[in-house]
Parts: C-alpha cells; sequence; structure tokens
C-alpha cells in the first residue's frame, strides 16, 4: 500500500470519524504502512491535509470543540449518522491537475476515471457504445449518451424501505446521463457538445456534460448553458477522487418512451435497464447477489492510487509533477 491507500483503508476498517493519531495507531496495528521517519502521527497528519485541499472527495473532515480535526470517508456518512458530521467540512482550492499536451489519448481513455469518480458517489455506471446499435443511421449519436448511471436511494432501515417502495418506486432511484469530451476550449465547441448532452439526456432524471480540460473563458457561458436547459457540468480530473461538478444538473422525470426506443436500439442500455428492474424488485434475501450482478455488468473501476496512477500514465494522461 501507499500512505494514502493505508489511509483509506484505515478510514474504511474504523468507520467513524478518525484523528491523525488514531489513525496512526490503526495503520501501525495492521502494518499497512512502514514509516521512515520518526513521526508517524504527524506524516498521518500531513497526508489528511493533503486530502482536503486536493478536494478528494473520497475523504472529509469535521472540527472538534478543542479545534482539532477529526476524518471520515464520505462513503461512510449515513452508516456515521447525520447528527455526528455537523461540523466543519470546509475545502481549499489547490491547483487542478493538467493533461499533457504533447501526447495524445483516447475520449474513451477518459471513461474509466468517471466511472471511479461515480463509484465514490455510490453511482454504477455503464459505457454505451452507439456504434453496437441498431441501424446505421450518423444522426444517432446525437441519441446515446456516452456513459449511464443510476444512484439508489440509501435508507438505512427496513421498514423505511418498505414504506418508500409501496408508495412511489420510481423515488428510490435516480437515472444519469453524461456526455463525455477530452477538452472544451471555444465557445463553439462548448454550444455543440452542452447541446449534444441536452439531446442525449432528454429521457434521464439528470443530465451531464463532462469534460478533462475547460478553457476558463467558458465559465459565464456554461452558467447561461445551465441555468437554460438545466444540464450539469462536471470537470474530471486524472485523480479521479478530485473530479468536480461545476455546475449542478436540474432534476426531471424520467421519460420512458425515450427509455423505450433506446432499450429498442442498443442491448447495453437495454441490458442496464433490465439489471436495474432485477435489483429493485428483488427480495431481500437475493440483494446481495443481483448487487454483485450489477456491479459486474457496469464499468470497471479503479479500486487505488497506484493503479490510477499506471493507468495514467499507460494513457499518457499526466498528473502535476509528471
Amino acid at each position: 500500500m501507499t500512505i494514502k491507500e493505508a489511509i483509506i483503508k484505515s478510514l474504511e476498517d474504523l468507520d467513524k470519524p478518525a484523528n491523525s493519531i488514531e489513525i496512526c495507531d490503526h495503520i501501525l496495528s495492521k502494518q499497512y504502512y512502514e514509516f521512515a521517519g520518526k513521526t508517524p502521527a504527524s506524516t498521518i497528519s500531513a497526508q489528511l491535509g493533503d486530502f482536503i485541499r486536493n478536494r478528494d472527495t473520497r475523504v472529509k473532515r469535521i472540527k472538534q470543540t478543542n479545534g482539532t480535526y477529526s476524518y471520515y470517508l464520505t462513503k461512510n456518512e449515513q452508516n456515521i449518522g447525520i447528527d455526528i458530521l455537523s461540523g466543519d467540512t470546509e475545502i481549499q482550492n489547490t491547483k487542478p491537475i493538467k493533461i499533457s499536451k504533447s501526447k495524445t489519448y483516447e475520449e474513451r481513455d477518459l471513461h474509466k476515471l468517471l466511472s471511479t469518480y461515480l463509484k465514490n458517489m455510490d453511482t454504477y455506471s455503464k459505457t454505451i457504445f452507439h456504434e453496437q446499435s441498431n441501424g446505421k443511421d450518423s444522426n444517432q449519436i446525437w441519441t446515446h449518451p456516452d456513459m449511464v448511471g443510476i444512484k439508489f436511494l440509501n435508507l438505512q432501515t427496513k421498514a423505511s424501505q418498505n414504506f418508500l417502495k409501496s408508495i412511489n418506486r420510481v423515488d428510490t432511484f435516480k437515472l444519469s446521463s453524461y456526455e463525455l469530451k477530452r477538452e472544451i476550449n471555444s465557445d463553439s465547441e462548448l454550444k455543440k457538445a452542452f447541446f449534444q448532452a441536452v439531446s442525449n439526456s432528454s429521457w434521464a432524471n439528470y443530465g451531464y456534460l463532462v469534460a478533462f480540460e475547460f478553457s476558463d473563458s467558458l465559465n459565464e457561458e456554461m452558467a447561461r448553458l445551465n441555468q437554460s436547459f438545466g444540464i450539469g457540468v462536471i470537470e474530471l480530473n486524472a485523480n479521479p477522487y478530485q473530479s468536480k461538478v461545476l455546475y449542478p444538473s436540474m432534476y426531471r422525470d424520467l421519460d420512458f418512451k425515450t427509455i423505450d426506443k433506446l432499450c429498442k436500439m442498443n442491448k447495453e442500455f437495454e441490458k442496464f435497464i433490465e439489471q436495474t428492474e432485477k435489483l429493485m424488485t428483488a427480495s431481500e434475501k437475493y440483494v446481495s447477489g443481483v448487487e454483485k450482478e450489477l456491479n459486474e455488468f457496469c464499468d470497471s473501476y479503479f479500486e487505488n492510487d497506484t493503479d490510477i496512477e499506471n493507468y495514467c500514465k499507460e494513457k499518457h494522461i499526466l498528473l502535476n509533477d509528471d
């Protein structure tokens, strides 16, 4: 493990807010990492600060009454309890990770980075290959999203889960659509990509335009288009946990006619909808198995930082210091 992987693993084991000393003690007791220096707790404290400064979405912090901070995994928020998480979770701005301009990579090389970011947000995602659809009409490319995602409402008690399902099953999940681009540098590129996202996401609860890099000059126009059409904007990062939502997507009701059209056109999309329905309707004893089946069907994602770094080097998507 790297030191950051050891911190993530320890926070996952502890499953509660913990300070740098508690995290350090856990790492030492489990032998997750071998420290070279004589002050491992200080090293852990510095690394935890990096998580916050770098906007790493995996880790959050809360301020204690004595002025110190405790840290926890974002995915454990609901398990920990909202009353505990009422402290300071403010994060600071940082220099974004940039790509290499001298080497090339494919747009679809970014899909695994996006799927990793979405998985950390408890969203299952799947790439939809438009070239696998029925028919040869080139206009179909404006019908297909690049990726689709689904996030289930995570209620903690069986009583509340059954109660919600008995009222309206649609409220137990949200479907999202993602249009992914390498970079957007001009007003014309932004408008073309944005309206492609509008067209491709008309069926979903939420629609997003995702790009690895946006020109700073486009912020005002992105804000206007977001306000007018409701499409959200995500800036993808080479470290997917540092990706961020620049503008949120506005909620819309599902368009079942378009969903039906996409199911007829594309078998992968149809199977994604089928897997979603299976998980929603599975009886309690089969839920874990069906959830595993959905996870295996969806796009793969990175399990640790080392794999992310190796992948980015292989695809020529470079980090800050490379």
